[in-house]
């Protein structure tokens, strides 16, 4: 260590220091350690004095003056070698203690010495452009806490300095100081340490890292309204959507053709939607694949996107128009009822999700324009293909039907909706017993038939609609030479699919269309899986739906497409999976076929992070508890619903018997009023049919008694949903 600055390092002289969190500010030395080579210095802080422990090279790089300074002149007396001249100190220390006091003039000495070195303190702080503690000069002999471990020494008094020589030594190294600056300004900054750099360009990146979030903050703020709850999942979206190369369905694309097509398309907001400020979660990046960005939360409340991805054999945006959807869906089956075929195109979803636009037509309130619709774009295709010379001599002539099916009953809806009833002939073919078929000549006859039968559509109001469909309808087209079927398209605008969570609490008709609109869905779907599988058994009878189609499925000459119509708002996400899961299983398509390997790879890459142990993976299992739990509730609540349905048709039968027996009573009155008539015969008879009548009263009161049991069940079941808490 250089002589000068032990030399220098004398209690009480005011010296730099640097703190832990980067701050430099001056301070007294207390007391000098030669064994540990290190001082005691204490300042002045909030009221208190701190004081710390300080290595001799910390001091010298911190303090470079000392090493350039001549040392001070001292006092005769203190003209010593170090150790003794310590040893002097404590002495002196030890008299400063004592509680004698001071005389006035070493306390008005000592006042002026302390001026003298605050004043040191200022200057050496201007010069180096540092941070000094305003505190720091105003007390400089406060109380110092020496740290554990280190043995305390004794102060040595202040007042044993001369004046003279104090003044002299401030002088002297404020004119150095100075000197230094003047004749070379560049080593105020040399004199820093490297901490000290460091600790300045880490507020100087702060500082630009602040400055870059309140710019991104504003500008995300004028895009976006963050008054909105949800406005960072509709940002993390466009962000997200930013990445895809999206390649649209046009109407150029070749068309591909299929035995089983399942399709999606995809609706705008509506107005309602807009109202709420919803945003769009669906994406459809290319002709086959759709995307739904589920909104997240984990459990720490984090936001984040869960991107799923379902393929298609065709995936429709929301600027396809009816037209393009036909193209690729309905427009390749009508080729095949004039090859002697079936064909079959359902249009599936949720209330308002756009079905009966698809099919039937635009609506402007009540008022349908029937000639936008598939209906109307499939009967001007039959018709046209009907006066090609291929066909022409075919002598084909154009029929249609049109029928709904609400709560497993059959209703014609071009006749009054006469209620139909669902037979099987001795070839164990069904049979539609009463539906009327219409003979049409032009696609106008065609327009006029479906709008008359819409209007007598059954509907009602759901949580998504206020005229909802409730009933699946049918639109048949058949062809027939010489009155014998040739070939037949079934066009079915199926009623919205609901959870039975969702109306379980509503009142007992509504829970019973809505149990029948689910079973009639999932017979559909495992008929045509079965179909398409070539499964030896086909589950026909599960429904009345399937039970009337079933001669449009079976054949080698039998084709069948879905279009799956989904709502693209954030608040009908949860449907939305849905109806995408149920297309996915009727045909099921990998996504990881999609041929966008990149949008896949990102999609596995999101997964991982999550991982089987994260946040999200806790809650999907505990979403798949709950799940299971609702599951076999609405097991309980599907079988109730079907003993309802059973045994209402058989008290309806009891009830038919009964009435028509009721005829030979009143046959048995009339023979009475004859004036021979033959009172044994008379007896005989009422006593038999009073037998009859009490069986069958007897059965019906049986069949009623089971009927009520049925709906206190159901009553049960629908309960114990509604009670049930689902998960969000």
């Amino acid at each position: 260590m250089d002589a000068t600055l032990l030399a220098r390092l004398l209690p009480g002289l005011a010296i730099k220091i640097q703190r832990s969190n980067g701050l430099i500010h001056s301070a007294n030395v207390m007391t000098v350690n030669l064994e540990r080579s290190s001082v005691s210095v204490e300042w002045a802080e909030g009221g208190s004095t701190k004081g710390k422990e300080i290595d001799f090279e910390d001091v010298a790089a911190i303090n470079p003056e000392l090493l350039q300074l001549s040392p001070l002149p001292v006092h005769p007396k203190d003209s010593l070698p170090l150790q003794e001249n310590v040893t002097v100190q404590k002495q002196k220390r030890r008299s400063t203690l004592s509680k004698i006091p001071a005389p006035k003039e070493a306390l008005r000495g000592r006042s002026t010495r302390m001026s003298a070195i605050s004043e040191t303190q200022r200057l050496m702080a201007q010069e180096n452009d540092m941070e000094v503690d305003p505190s720091t000069a105003a007390n400089t002999r406060s109380q110092f806490t020496i740290p554990t471990g280190l043995p305390r020494a004794p102060r040595v008094g202040m007042s044993e300095i001369p004046l003279a020589t104090v003044n002299e030594a401030a002088e002297e190294q404020t004119s150095s100081i100075r000197g230094n600056s003047a004749a070379n300004p560049a080593n105020s900054v040399r004199r820093k340490s490297c901490l000290v750099k460091e600790m300045e360009k880490m507020k100087t990146k702060r500082e630009e890292k602040r400055a870059q979030n309140s710019e991104m903050r504003i500008k995300r703020a004028q895009e976006y309204d963050t008054s909105l709850p949800n406005w960072e999942f509709a940002r993390m979206i466009k962000e997200f959507r930013a990445t895809l190369d999206c390649q649209r369905l046009t109407m150029t694309d070749p068309i591909e053709e299929h035995r089983i097509c399942v399709c999606v398309r995809k609706r705008p907001l509506n107005k309602q939607e807009l109202a709420k400020k919803e945003f769009d979660v669906i994406s459809v990046p290319s002709k086959c694949l759709l995307l739904v960005h589920e909104p997240k939360l984990k459990v720490d409340l984090t936001k984040y996107l869960e991107n799923q991805a379902f393929r298609f054999d065709f995936a429709f945006d929301e600027t396809a128009s009816n037209e393009v959807v036909y193209r690729f869906t309905a427009r390749p089956l009508v080729q095949t009822i004039f090859e002697g075929g079936k064909a079959t195109c359902f249009a599936y979803g949720q209330t308002g999700s756009g079905k009966t636009h698809t099919m039937g037509g635009d609506f402007s309130g009540k008022n349908q324009n029937a000639s936008k619709g598939i209906y109307a774009f499939a009967s001007r295709d039959v018709f046209l293909l009907k006066n090609q010379p291929r066909y022409k001599n075919l002598g084909l002539e154009v029929y249609v039907t049109f029928f709904e099916i609400y709560n497993g009953k059959l209703f014609d809806l071009l006749n009054k909706k006469a209620k139909l009833r669902v037979l099987e002939d001795g070839k164990q073919q069904v049979q539609v017993v009463g539906l009327q078929e219409h003979l049409v000549n032009s696609a106008d006859d065609v327009i006029r038939m479906i709008e008359t039968g819409s209007a007598c559509r059954t509907s009602g109001q759901t949580f998504a609609n206020a005229s909802s469909s409730r009933s699946h309808a049918c639109f048949q087209i058949l062809l027939r030479a010489k009155g014998k079927l040739h070939g037949k398209f079934s066009l079915v605008d199926l009623a919205g699919n609901e959870r039975g969570a969702d109306t379980s609490s509503a009142d007992r008709q509504t829970r019973m269309e809505g149990a029948e609109i689910n079973k009639s869905l999932l017979a559909l779907k495992e008929c045509i899986r079965a179909l398409g599988q070539n499964k030896s058994h086909t589950p026909f009878r599960e429904s009345k739906l399937t039970q009337v189609l079933r001669d449009s499925f079976i054949g080698e000459n039998s084709r069948t497409c879905m279009i799956a119509m989904i709502s693209p708002g954030m608040n009908s996400c949860e449907y939305t999976l849905n109806t995408l899961r149920y297309a996915d299983r009727v045909k099921e398509l990998s996504p990881h076929n999609s041929g966008n390997g990149e949008l896949q790879t990102q999609m596995e890459t999101e997964g991982e992070e999550l991982g089987p142990n994260s946040d999200s993976a806790r809650h999907a299992h505990r979403l798949s508890t709950d799940e299971e739990e609702l599951s076999s509730q609405m097991s309980s609540f599907q079988e109730a619903m079907t003993q309802i349905g059973e045994l209402e048709e058989k008290a309806i039968e009891e009830l038919k018997e009964i009435v028509q027996k009721w005829t030979n009573w009143v046959e048995l009155l009339e023979t009475t009023e004859q004036p021979d008539y033959d009172l044994e015969t008379f007896v005989n008879k009422a006593q038999h049919a009073a037998t009859e009548g009490i069986k069958n009263f007897s059965s019906l009161q049986d069949v009623l008694r089971a009927l009520r049991l049925a709906m206190q069940l159901e009553e049960q079941a629908s309960q114990q949903m509604s009670s049930h808490k689902r998960p969000q």
